[in-house]
């Protein structure tokens, strides 16, 4: 069983989470980015940041997940980066 910690709820099943696709600033980007970005995900090695929801709580967080390992480096509520 894979576990994701909810920063809100603890460990649980990652069965719970609904995954919401990669960070980004999409405020800086310009349509035909936004575009780009949505159809043509990038797919690059090493940790990337990634929205997820707990469903139960509809708490969501942001997860550093490494793309090779698939292990979760961390989680937190977006306001709240570990230092």
């Amino acid at each position: 069983m894979k576990l994701l910690t909810c920063p809100v709820n603890g460990p649980r099943n990652i069965t719970e989470f609904q995954y919401l696709g990669p960070v980004r600033d999409a405020s800086a980007e310009q349509p035909e980015q936004l575009i780009e970005a949505l159809f043509y995900a990038e797919n690059p090695l090493g940790v990337m940041r990634e929205w997820w929801r707990h469903t139960p709580s509809n708490t969501v967080l942001i997860a550093e997940r490494h793309t090779v390992s698939d292990e979760i480096v961390a989680t937190y509520l977006p306001n709240r980066k570990p230092a």
